[in-house]
Order: C-alpha cells, then structure tokens, then sequence
C-alpha cells in the first residue's frame, strides 16, 4: 500500500544538528511556527563522511527536504518560509518589505557577531577544558559592542514598530529567537536586553508564542 502523503512528507524532512546549536533552534523554532513535522536528526561528528556527503562544510544544521538539502541556516529559513508559506504563519510580507530585508541583513551581520562573541566569553569558553573565568576587560568590550547594536534595536521599535517589519511578525523576529534566548540565560547578556524597554517588551512578546514555547520545551537545557 502506498505510504499516504502526509506521513511521506513526514517523514522526508529532516533537520541535521543538535539540540542546543542555536542555528539549529533558529530552523526548530521555524518549522514550528509553520506547523511543520520533522525529524532531528543528531550530528556528533560534522567531520564524519556520511555528514560531509550532506554539507561539505562540515557544519551544523543542515535541511533535507525531500530530494533537496540545503545548508546555511539562514539560506535554509528562507527556503522554508517561501515554500511552505500556505502553512501555519505567513512570515513573508504580501509586497516587498524594505524592513524585513534590512533586519534580516542586521541580524546576520551585526546582531549575531556581536551577541555570539559575547556569549562564547561568558557561557563557552569557561567551560572548555582548562578554561578560565571570563576576562572582565573583555566581557567588557564585547558588552559594549552588543549594547550599541540593541540600542539600534531599540530605537527602530519604539518608532511604531511593534516588530521589526512592522506590524507583522515575520521571519526578521523568528531568525532572532535562538540567540535571544541564550542571552535571556546569560545573566550579563540579559541584563543587556532589560535595559531597553522596547527590545525587552518585543523579546517578551514573540518568545510568548506558542510555537517557541515548543521549540523551548523540546531543549535539553544545562542550567542557567
């Protein structure tokens, strides 16, 4: 008998990565925004041939989708809004949006860089093996190159944004979850957030969806 088309798409979606790389959550949390069904496939070696065969460049995550596999996280959130857009949330404005272009770019090239080095110094890097405390000159710096970009943030919200393509949540706020909420976990870094009301006010409402409190719930989270 043939396999019925729903269980087929099922089963022909499979998100490569690890729970806790926040890359892979960023495609989690899409896919449950979008009502999607996949599988998680877990990388312990992205060196490993069978991997490379998927991503030649040996990173984490990676999207098959039937006979397509793509790699890039954000290549791959772009992928998934498009083509299922009829599905759970539209996260494409109907016309071209100036804003979700421009904050998809900040996100990749400010927002990320600064917040990832940030966290590395704080979360990382003292947990590497004969790792030392956090340099407070250097959580210092980084901190500060973080607060100037939320600061943009900031401003860009309380200027009759409710998010940052407008009205609409779309793929702008939903490429941002992930590493947001490892900064909601990193004392320092939340610290950061808080003291800007519009950025604390918009983190609080799109981390209320229910679709991230699934993605949340599936974490197998160390402890704060």
């Amino acid at each position: 008998m043939a396999e019925p088309a729903a269980a087929a798409a099922v089963s022909t979606r499979k998100l490569y990565g690890y729970a806790l790389s926040s890359n892979s959550v960023r495609i989690a949390a899409l896919l449950n925004e979008k009502g999607l069904d996949y599988e998680l496939v877990v990388v312990d070696d992205t060196k490993a041939p069978d991997f490379l065969a998927i991503n030649p460049l040996g990173q984490v995550p990676a999207f098959q989708d039937g006979d397509d596999i793509l790699f890039e996280s954000r290549a791959i959130s772009r992928y998934i809004a498009a083509k299922y857009r009829s599905s759970g949330t539209d996260l494409l404005p109907a016309t071209p949006s100036a804003k979700l272009e421009v904050w998809l770019e900040v996100e990749s090239h400010h927002f990320y860089p600064a917040v990832a080095d940030l966290v590395y110094e704080l979360r990382v890097r003292p947990r590497l093996p004969g790792g030392a405390p956090p340099d407070p000159a250097v959580v210092d710096g980084l901190a500060r190159k973080v607060a100037d970009v939320l600061d943009v943030y900031d401003a860009h919200l309380a200027a009759g944004n409710r998010y940052l393509a407008g009205d609409a949540f779309t793929l702008a706020d939903v490429n941002h979850m992930a590493q947001l909420f490892v900064m909601s976990r990193t004392p320092r870094a939340a610290e950061l957030v808080a003291a800007r009301p519009h950025v604390q006010a918009w983190w609080d409402d799109i981390s209320a969806r229910p679709a991230w409190k699934k993605t949340v719930a599936a974490l197998p989270l160390p402890p704060a």
